[in-house]
């Protein structure tokens, strides 16, 4: 157990910071899950502001009884925070007694010794992990938690029992269910800003023809993902709010039905901080304060008549990851300005050319470094040159990583790291092998899907961009592969897998997209030998990610 400092000055000051509280279920039925959850947990932590003492943050853990993992006042850095989240161990026990969990937390974490600044006027939020029906009652703590002021969000599993959730939650929007704790990394809340100015009235329906397909991706039917669309020009139009539907055919209907709004001038700033004080809210929808990612994906056709200084870096401290695409008549300034990184800026000559944003790829190469790897390693590195080499990345097309992993995955470079052909050329002919066992290729899917298929790290995969892994593999993994490469093919991954006479075959194919992609050679020196198949398969994928045939590749 920690224990809380008790403060000896109280300095009041303007409060910009939250107080988070997370409350994990450590029961018996939720050891397979706790990793996930600490996933979670670090996630949302990464994206608060801890260092500058405006957020704070506390972990708790309980079954049949709480136990404080580190008070709001224990730790004042990040990196401790995380360091402590990362080492945590499931606490075990039964049963689940979530209302004696609120309670505790009401009587000795939100308080000013264990360093709450509620008196202050900091928001305090609790964000419930909860795996199971709770076996004492939760209706009078949870009730004198609402009375305190906590904005409580409850997300449960399938275990969970929905109607308590939603009493523990401070209101029914707040109340999230999961089928288990591992999709708690595939939920995401997509906001669509439309360019409805004058200048765009023939682009308009190819605007909509693209909201459409980015939304047949989505799994919205089961309240993983929400999606909002405004319009805007002079001033910004709602079409709807991230908690106006709740099922995918009425998204499409409505955009479908959607008209041109018309109007000038373009204030593009207004509108982004309309979204920030209007749509990325908990009121309208936005389950930010539980982790989940916001993705703001903005249509522009021209420059904006105001500033979006102010605005779009008010988003980014929301940490909304910002997509912004233009035309011919945008401000290329304008938008990477808005945009949450450089390479989240893109230009197209006319909004018909959206479908030829398709026209690219994000290629991510799996290397196996383990020890058995050592001799067939400048091999490997000579196929992936060779594979970039045909790779249109100087002109922002096309994007590549490379991963290499034995016992664990280790980063060479992300999708944004290098924006050349030269750049990627010079790091993978200067790589040097791993090393080490086993071989954890499992672990290192579920790395890709967490770390590096994601916006941050450079992925395009909401604006419609294929998503490619290429696995070079010389062994039978260790742990089991099938969870994480099912999460790989939820998320529209396109997996070759390319194993030598080591590897197992079932294996690859189980990994791979399709049979089809499961390749084998008899040793990596032999890779060239596939090399031209490899190199179709891709060329075909570029040409063939059209509208018509997205759903039919799963993209």
């Amino acid at each position: 157990m920690a224990t809380p400092m008790i403060p000896t000055v109280t300095v009041v000051t303007e409060p910009t910071g939250r107080d988070v509280v997370f409350l994990l279920d450590g029961s018996d039925g939720t050891r397979t899950g706790f990793p996930a959850m600490q996933d979670f947990v670090q996630r949302v932590v990464e994206r608060l502001s801890v260092d500058d003492n405006k957020d704070r943050v506390s972990v708790v853990q309980y079954s049949r009884d709480p136990a404080v993992q580190f008070y709001l006042n224990t730790y004042a850095t990040k990196v401790e925070i995380l360091d402590t989240v990362r080492g945590l161990r499931h606490k075990g026990g039964r049963p689940l007694n979530t209302g004696a969990a609120l309670q505790y937390l009401r009587n000795n974490v939100f308080t000013a010794s264990a360093g709450s600044r509620r008196l202050e006027g900091v928001p305090q939020v609790l964000i419930l992990l909860s795996g199971g029906r709770s076996s004492d009652s939760v209706d009078a703590p949870a009730s004198a938690l609402k009375q305190l002021g906590v904005l409580t969000f409850a997300i449960g599993t399938k275990g969970s029992d929905s109607r308590e959730l939603q009493k523990i939650s401070h209101d029914d929007n707040s109340a999230l269910s999961v089928s288990d704790f591992t999709d708690l990394q595939r939920i995401q809340q997509v906001v669509f800003l439309l360019d409805g100015s004058d200048g765009t009235r023939t682009g308009f329906p190819a605007m909509q023809d693209f909201v459409q397909r980015v939304v047949e991706r989505l799994s919205v039917d089961d309240n993983k993902d929400r999606v909002s669309v405004v319009q805007y020009s002079r001033d910004p139009a709602v079409q709807f709010y991230l908690n106006t539907y709740a099922t995918k055919v009425k998204i499409l209907d409505t955009v479908r039905g959607l008209r041109h709004k018309g109007g000038r001038p373009l204030n593009t700033g207004a509108a982004l901080q309309y979204l920030r004080n209007n749509v990325f809210t908990a009121s309208a929808g936005s389950r930010r304060l539980e982790g989940v990612p916001q993705v703001l994906i903005l249509l522009s056709g021209g420059r904006s008549s105001d500033s979006v200084d102010a605005p779009a870096s008010a988003l980014k401290q929301l940490g909304v990851l910002t997509f912004a695409i233009g035309t011919k008549g945008s401000d290329s300034r304008e938008l990477q300005k808005i945009s949450h990184d450089d390479n989240s800026a893109l230009s197209v000559s006319d909004f018909t050319d959206l479908q030829r944003i398709q026209q690219q790829l994000q290629v991510v190469f799996l290397l196996d470094g383990s020890d058995g790897t050592r001799t067939g390693f400048p091999a490997m590195q000579d196929f992936v040159q060779r594979v970039v080499e045909r790779l249109s990345v100087d002109d922002n097309k096309d994007r590549v990583s490379v991963v290499q992993y034995s016992r664990d995955p280790a980063v060479q470079f992300y999708l944004n790291t290098y924006a050349t052909k030269v750049e990627i050329l010079d790091t993978v002919r200067g790589l040097r092998h791993k090393g080490g066992r086993p071989l954890n290729t499992g672990a290192a899917l579920q790395y890709l899907r967490n770390n590096v298929f994601t916006a941050s790290a450079g992925s395009r995969r909401l604006e419609g961009v294929p998503q490619v892994l290429i696995l070079l593999s010389g062994g039978r993994s260790s742990d089991s592969v099938d969870a994480p490469a099912s999460a790989l093919k939820q998320l529209g991954v396109l997996t070759f897998a390319i194993g030598t006479k080591g590897s197992d075959s079932r294996e690859l194919q189980k990994i791979s997209h399709d049979d089809n992609s499961a390749l084998s050679v008899s040793d990596f020196t032999d890779l060239q030998r596939i090399q031209q198949q490899l190199q179709s398969s891709l060329e075909a994928l570029v040409i063939d990610v059209t509208p018509e045939s997205t759903t039919v590749l799963g993209m």
